[in-house]
This record gives structure tokens, sequence and C-alpha cells, in this order.
């Protein structure tokens, strides 16, 4: 296994951990308050905790080393347009449900304390939005990594202790 993804790995699955573990707070502190209020968007909040929920699950599984991780990366993929349509479907709500105004990037805002609505919604956004990234990214991390191997697996190492992908041995025609 490289050094590289062997570094790089759990240090993606800790921020997905992290990432989820914030949205999961947040939003649940919505669903609570979902109970002494009313027009709330309810499936979109139920949404981002299933995905933050199955983020928490799967990246505690795959923090422990297993190479299995490096070969999940299309689950990887799919949670990653997961959290993207999270931060998708909470901009919407953003724009058109709240009074907060702003640009949908413009995370100097955000803020955790509970009398600030519109800096804990920015962080559910930001915090969404970084999940999709590092979700994408131990995806193409994974998929490095399975490509790297494959492409090991085929050298064949010569007669003089050379190692070329498909060596053939002088005089031998090969055909395809």
């Amino acid at each position: 296994m490289p050094v590289i993804s062997r570094l790089i790995s759990p240090i993606l699955r800790l921020a997905e951990l992290v990432f989820a573990g914030i949205v999961a707070g947040l939003v649940g502190v919505y669903l609570h308050d979902y109970t002494r209020a009313s027009g709330l968007p309810l499936g979109r909040f139920i949404y981002a905790e299933v995905v933050a929920g199955i983020s928490l699950l799967l990246g505690l599984l795959w923090l422990l080393p297993f190479a299995s991780s490096f070969t999940s990366w299309p689950v990887d993929v799919f949670i990653s347009f997961a959290w993207f349509a999270v931060f998708g479907v909470l901009v919407h709500w953003m724009r058109t449900g709240t009074a907060c105004q702003g640009d949908t990037f413009a995370w100097d805002q955000i803020g955790f304390a509970r009398n600030n609505i519109c800096g804990r919604w920015r962080a559910v956004e930001a915090f969404s939005f970084l999940s999709a990234i590092v979700w994408l990214v131990s995806a193409l991390v994974g998929l490095w990594f399975v490509h790297r191997e494959r492409r090991k697996a085929r050298t064949v190492h010569g007669p003089y202790g050379n190692s070329h992908p498909r060596s053939v041995p002088i005089g031998v025609v090969q055909l395809r």
C-alpha cells in the first residue's frame, strides 16, 4: 500500500466523521425544535440526518485499517453525491424558506450559538459542502490506489531484473 494513501485516507475519514457529526448535531437541534414549531422543512431535515448517519457509520467502519476501505470508492462517490444533494436542498431552503440573506458561500456569518439561527444554517450548509468534497477526495484516493495496485499486478519482472508491463522475451511474438 502506498505511503501517501496510508497517510491521507485516515485523515479524510476523520474529517468525514467530524463534518457528519456537526451536521447531524445541528440538524438534530432543528428536528428537536420542530416539535415546538411549524412550517419547518421536515423532509429536508430527515434526509440530511439520514445522510449524516450513514456517513458516520461508514466513516467509522472504514476508519479501521483495512485495504477494503480503498476498494469502496464507488460508495464514497455515492455518499459524496448524497452530500451534494443535502447541500442543494439546504441552499434552496435558505433562499426560499428563511429570512437569512446573503450569498450561499458567504460563510463569514457561520455561528453555533442557539440564538444565531442564520449562522447555524450557514454552518450546516458549509459542513455539508465540505463533507461532499471530502468524500469525493476520498473516492479519488481510493480509485488511485486501486488503479495503482492493478498496474503493479500486471508488471512482469524480466530475466535481467527489469520490470516492464507485459515483458516478452526477445524473439517471441505476442498475439493480441
